[in-house]
């Protein structure tokens, strides 16, 4: 899929999710970036405007990797790239010390 496939995809999903993605013009030190929030109570993705298609991807799967996405079709790439995230954010185990 291309990135921008990738992107519709997500932001389909995020849609289904109640999560509001929105894109503006972010100046100065805050240009290219964006993330997860919430405002007022509703979760919602707020990107660059000027980011590409791939790095919107990235961030929108950083951002529904923490939501409940088993009841939503997704195309099996979406599904891999959440499900990869999950396990990269998963907590690492913590050591026992043996007897």
């Amino acid at each position: 899929m291309k990135p921008e496939q990738i992107t519709e995809a997500l932001e389909q999903a995020a849609g289904q999710l109640g999560v509001q993605v929105r894109y503006e013009t972010m100046t100065g030190d805050a240009a290219g970036s964006g993330g997860l929030c919430k405002l007022r109570g509703n979760w919602c993705v707020i990107m660059d405007r000027k980011t590409p298609a791939a790095d919107r991807a990235a961030m929108l799967i950083e951002a529904l990797s923490g939501f409940d996405t088993d009841g939503l079709f997704l195309p099996p790439q979406v599904r891999e790239a959440l499900a990869a995230k999950r396990v990269e954010r998963a907590p690492a185990p913590v050591p026992t010390a043996e007897a």
